[in-house]
């Protein structure tokens, strides 16, 4: 066994040191904490956290890290193991002692700490979020490892499609779609597959007769609050609780939906995480097809009304399942299969080679 990892930390040695041997790395990590820094300032200021906590500035720059990640890490990945391919070192490699094995999981492996680079360089600015306060530290721990997982999922697919695919600029193209797919792709199924489905809604209305009301839009003396004869109104409505398992796979959500959620005294949540879950799992709900709305039953006597529908994010929240482990598991299938698939098609000796690809 230590003969494996000492091979396979020498693939990722050489590959780190391939990547941080020319100056556009440190440029690329510069400009990214010049955006974090920026991406810091405009959400202290739009969440005023100086008087609200840092549960906002903590999320968005987790969020950001995730974003970063999705847009870099393809492009570091998705040429590993073919760009070596076409550059003829391939060859020369797998003549050596090492294993396929070897070579694919150390070439993901470096490419995973190229992208934990990222949350490395986002620490100081997390750090501050967590100063503000009003922040669990479950909160820190579990949405970090999250993204970190997250951020190895994507590097793996990288570098497994860089093994699948012959050409690395196609593979890097495809490692981008499949993000795509997951990260925005899932957005579109949810809004398209959720309002191409519907479903008709009688909403039953009870209003109140404000002409029989006195001056003051109160009932009259005896107390009883006149109502208006009940009318019927039909519309439809988009079924989203039909298709919300598509969010499911969605990588922010899973990070969001993972985190433990604080909630405020009014039962809001206090950062992205909370809105994002309490969001996915408000969809989760069938809405009611047969509304009645009495004014009449709600109308108090100073004039006012109550809504004994409302339920907070808070409750909302508590009444609903997570589903992160759904995405999750999906996630780690899909970077572990694509691992897998690359280590297969990477194997030697080679028994068929695609069409135009070369061995050195």
């Amino acid at each position: 066994m230590s003969g494996f990892l000492r091979g396979m930390w020498l693939i990722v040695t050489l590959d780190l040191r391939q990547r941080v041997r020319g100056v556009a790395w440190y440029v690329l990590l510069g400009v990214f904490v010049l955006l974090v820094s920026l991406v810091t300032v405009l959400t202290v200021i739009a969440s005023n956290a100086w008087d609200t906590g840092g549960g906002a500035v903590f999320s968005g720059v987790v969020f950001f890290v995730l974003l970063l990640g999705t847009l870099v890490s393809p492009a570091l990945s998705g040429n590993a193991i073919n760009g070596e391919r076409d550059a003829g070192t391939l060859a020369t490699t797998q003549v050596t002692l090492i294993t396929t094995a070897q070579l694919v999981i150390g070439k993901w492996l470096a490419a995973w700490l190229t992208a934990l680079a990222f949350l490395a360089a986002s620490v100081p600015f997390l750090v501050f979020g967590i100063v503000l306060g009003q922040i669990s530290a479950a909160t820190i721990v579990i949405s970090v490892l999250v993204l970190a997982v997250e951020l190895a999922v994507i590097a793996a697919v990288g570098v497994g499609l860089s093994g699948v695919l012959s050409r690395p600029l196609f593979s890097v193209v495809v490692t981008y779609l499949v993000v795509a797919a997951l990260s925005v792709g899932t957005l579109i199924a949810f809004g398209l597959g959720g309002a191409s489905i519907q479903s008709n809604v009688r909403q039953t209305l009870i209003a109140v007769d404000y002409q029989a009301l006195d001056e003051n839009g109160l009932p009259p003396e005896s107390g009883e609050v006149p109502c208006l004869t009940p009318t019927v109104n039909t519309y439809q409505t988009p079924r989203f609780d039909a298709v919300w398992g598509f969010l499911a796979a969605n990588p922010y959500v899973v990070v969001a939906d993972a985190s433990p959620i604080t909630f405020d005294e009014l039962g809001s949540p206090r950062d992205l995480f909370g809105w994002i879950a309490v969001g996915v799992r408000q969809a989760q709900h069938a809405p009611d097809l047969e509304p009645v709305s009495d004014e009449c039953s709600t109308f108090k006597p100073d004039g006012l009304w109550q809504d004994s529908d409302y339920e907070s994010p808070q409750e909302v929240y508590d009444r609903s399942v997570p589903s992160w482990f759904v995405g999750f598991a999906i996630h780690l299938l899909l970077g572990a299969g694509a691992l897998a698939w690359a280590w297969r098609r990477s194997d030697v000796p080679v028994r068929r080679l695609p069409a135009g690809s070369r061995i050195a």
